[in-house]
């Protein structure tokens, strides 16, 4: 009878030490979640990111309003007729010099 008790000990040991250290694991388990939510939360992100392009690649399509804004942010240019004024502070054209 002790050695039946004493095989069923080795047995509840070696389950438990699958259960906690090798692949399988709980502790990998955890790590994976982990690491799902991050990856998750990531996509969400680009997601977001992914739905404001698919926005300005179609307003660009759109009209000609979102190509005029995007030349005067981005490169500076001007209508015909409209008069350019170029600020310059003081501190900049102090750091200039």
């Amino acid at each position: 009878m002790k050695w039946l008790a004493a095989a069923l000990f080795v047995l509840f040991v070696l389950l438990q030490y699958r259960l906690w250290f090798p692949e399988g694991s709980k502790a990998e388990l955890a790590r994976l979640e982990a690491e799902i939510q991050t990856q998750e939360s990531l996509n969400q992100g680009l997601r977001v990111r992914n739905r404001q392009l698919e926005l300005e690649v179609l307003e660009l399509q759109q009209g000609l309003d979102s190509f005029e804004e995007r030349a005067r942010e981005d490169l500076g240019m001007i209508k015909d007729g409209e008069t350019y004024y170029q600020i310059v502070h003081r501190e900049t054209e102090q750091a200039s010099e």
